[in-house]
């Protein structure tokens, strides 16, 4: 006995001949049953009747039907009810051959039958039990066995699936032993039913359910799609009750059908601070991109790698890839023609800051539509390097956004941040003096003369019409983009802390990658020129709660375990973002979510010739010079915990002594 439960445990498969072997065995010895059932036990008669003649027969019609079913190729101690089919299926054919064989010797050769009718039918039913039952005692033994160990009480979430096969699954897929012990759902209809006698509770019910088994080891998330809220109520309460969380793939991509207990997976931050995703306009967007010519700037970056794909999928007539990522943009365009072969790729690598480099561009693909996401964006690395922010963002910006009005480009969008409202950084400030000469760019046409004094006006108006339609798109932080907070956490839990938090009031909105690159599409398909556009960017997260979470998620304790470090703001750094300017209103759209900023206009060239002293300023590598024409440029730019603060003090003494004056 000692021996059988050492070999179950040992996981090892019964060769092929010996299942064949074992089943021929049970074959015959129905045959013999059926003989002394037949004629009542009567050994000399059952000698008599052919014994030996029915044992070859059925042996041999067996063998050949357990070969054409394969019976033997089953791993016996997971054998299930397809198993038994297949196992009564052979048999009954063996059956059904020396049935037909019995009539041929009647009907043809008028001999008597080879089998008696009556053997035949007891061999089929005992031959039919033994063999489904031998398969379900070697599955029970094992699952007794392995219940001996430690058992972990699972729930699993979501009743609509196949529950029944996921139970199993889950039960068979590894050395711990797993014990469903009930299934949770959000779904009314299902809650109070059972799946293969296991109940379905509600989420309510989660505390009783944990209270009555004593111990409630982990949850496994088996519904396709969750509302996040309800995701963050479940997973709330699996941390506060030291429970862990899982994630189980699709069935489709289970291993060879079968669930690898490696395929559970860590919950991910990540779908604990997405939104309900925006249902966007896509047979629109399809309708301007598709047989374009697509530009797209900084295409190797994380939302320019994004953007790319979902423009691939809709094949436009020519998608070109601009950075100076040589890496990068080779990587993008291995799996860009791996996933979209269709789609034609071209790849330019040019700076932005590169005028005759981006004329070059411009003239060789003549693009109609221009995402311009290229830019740099680490707040406390442009607090250092003013000049090279106005290079890169405002040079860059401003040399894409002639050029497109040049080679009219229908459509300009620019990428913009939260950061460049009421800005206390120079890249905040620095992106939002690009979105002012892109609006106003687009509305020279018509003079228009900003409230602020800051921009000297000149007089004139432009030799060409304007036909490039330019917008804005502001984002807050995008999850998973390089330098987001979340894989630097990550990092850190990982070596075993201390993570790191600037501050512990501070809080962040956030979004989704592929959420940001389709408010692009419908952005491009919805400005009409001149428009910035943000979205409802839903609840806002406090860093200090979104590390404590990550490090429960990875099984530690905040604080005990894994100590949280407050660090202090960074350079230009600010407690909350905003997507709006005190002065700015927003109008509704088509789509609830999405908005757009009533923006004050500026005069073009007022701001040309201010943006013109400014590059000047960079172009010397003169920080202060530079910072303190952004000052002039853009008001509302107060620098916080920065070097540059000393400038609006300055600024505030001198308003000071103008009004007593």
């Amino acid at each position: 006995m000692y021996k059988v439960r050492k070999y179950l445990l040992s996981h090892q498969v019964a060769p092929k001949w010996m299942v064949f072997l074992f089943d021929t065995a049970i074959g015959a010895l129905s045959v013999i049953i059926a003989n002394f059932l037949r004629f009542n036990f009567d050994i000399n008669t059952v000698l008599e009747g052919g014994l030996f003649t029915h044992l070859v027969l059925v042996i041999v019609t067996n063998s050949l039907f357990f070969f054409v079913f394969k019976t033997y190729q089953g791993i016996i101690r997971f054998s299930g009810f397809a198993e038994a089919i297949r196992t009564t299926t052979a048999l009954f054919a063996s059956f059904l051959l020396m049935s037909l064989l019995n009539i041929s010797m009647v009907l043809v050769a008028e001999a008597q039958v080879l089998i008696p009718t009556s053997i035949l039918i007891i061999t089929l039913l005992t031959g039919s039990f033994f063999m489904v039952a031998y398969r379900l005692i070697v599955k029970t033994w094992y699952r007794a066995s392995l219940s001996m160990g430690q058992k972990v009480n699972v729930l699993i979430y979501g009743g609509e699936i196949n529950g029944s096969q996921l139970k199993t699954t889950i039960e068979q897929s590894s050395n711990q032993q797993y014990r469903v012990v009930g299934f949770v759902d959000d779904d009314p209809s299902y809650v109070g039913k059972s799946i293969d006698n296991i109940k379905i509770y509600s989420i309510d019910q989660l505390q009783h359910v944990v209270e009555e088994w004593g111990d409630v080891g982990m949850i496994l998330f088996a519904k396709p799609e969750m509302e996040v809220e309800v995701k963050n109520q479940v997973v709330d309460f699996c941390l506060a009750n030291d429970i862990q969380v899982r994630n189980i793939p699709p069935i489709d991509q289970w291993i060879k059908g079968q669930l690898n207990i490696t395929q559970l997976k860590e919950i991910k931050i990540e779908e604990l601070l997405g939104r309900p995703q925006i249902k966007l306009q896509n047979k629109q967007v399809t309708d301007l991109i598709a047989s374009k010519r697509v530009l797209i700037t900084g295409a190797a970056g994380s939302i320019g790698s994004e953007l790319a794909r979902q423009v691939a999928s809709i094949a436009p007539s020519i998608l070109v890839l601009c950075d100076q990522n040589e890496t990068g943009l080779y990587e993008l365009e291995y799996d860009l023609r791996n996933h979209y072969p269709s789609c034609n790729i071209a790849l330019f690598i040019g700076d932005v800051r590169d005028e005759s480099s981006m004329e070059s561009l411009f003239k060789r693909f003549h693009p109609q539509i221009v995402f311009h996401a290229a830019a740099y964006k680490h707040v406390p690395m442009m607090e250092y390097h003013p000049s090279e922010a106005i290079r890169n963002n405002v040079l860059g910006t401003k040399i894409l956004a002639d050029l497109s009005i040049e080679h009219e480009v229908e459509r300009f969008l620019l990428v913009s941040t939260d950061k460049a409202i009421n800005p206390t950084n120079v890249m905040g400030a620095s992106k939002r003096i690009a979105e002012i000469y892109c609006q106003s760019l687009g509305n020279r046409d018509k003079k228009v003369v900003h409230l602020s004094s800051n921009f000297v006006s000149e007089n004139g108006l432009p030799e060409h019409k304007t036909h490039t339609k330019f917008i804005t798109t502001r984002f807050g932080n995008v999850l998973g983009s390089n330098g987001s907070v979340i894989p630097r956490f990550k990092e850190q839990i990982a070596a075993g802390g201390p993570v790191t938090v600037t501050h512990p009031d501070i809080i962040r909105f956030f979004m989704t990658i592929p959420e940001a690159c389709s408010l692009l599409l419908e952005a491009v398909t919805m400005g009409n020129g001149g428009e910035v556009l943000l979205f409802d960017m839903g609840e806002a997260v406090r860093i200090q709660d979104l590390a404590r979470k990550m490090i429960k998620l990875a099984g530690y304790v905040p604080g005990k375990d894994i100590e949280i470090k407050f660090t202090g703001l960074r350079p230009g750094e600010k407690l909350y973002e905003e997507l709006l300017n005190k002065k700015e209103e927003v109008v509704p759209t088509h789509h609830k979510k999405i908005l757009i900023a009533r923006v004050a206009e500026y005069d073009f060239y007022a701001v040309n010739k201010s943006i013109d002293t400014l590059i000047a300023e960079a172009f010397q590598s003169n920080d202060e010079n530079v910072v303190r024409q952004m000052k002039r440029m853009v008001p509302e730019y107060i620098s916080n915990n920065s070097i540059y603060q000393s400038f609006d003090d300055m600024n505030k003494s001198q308003m000071t002594v103008n009004a007593a004056q």
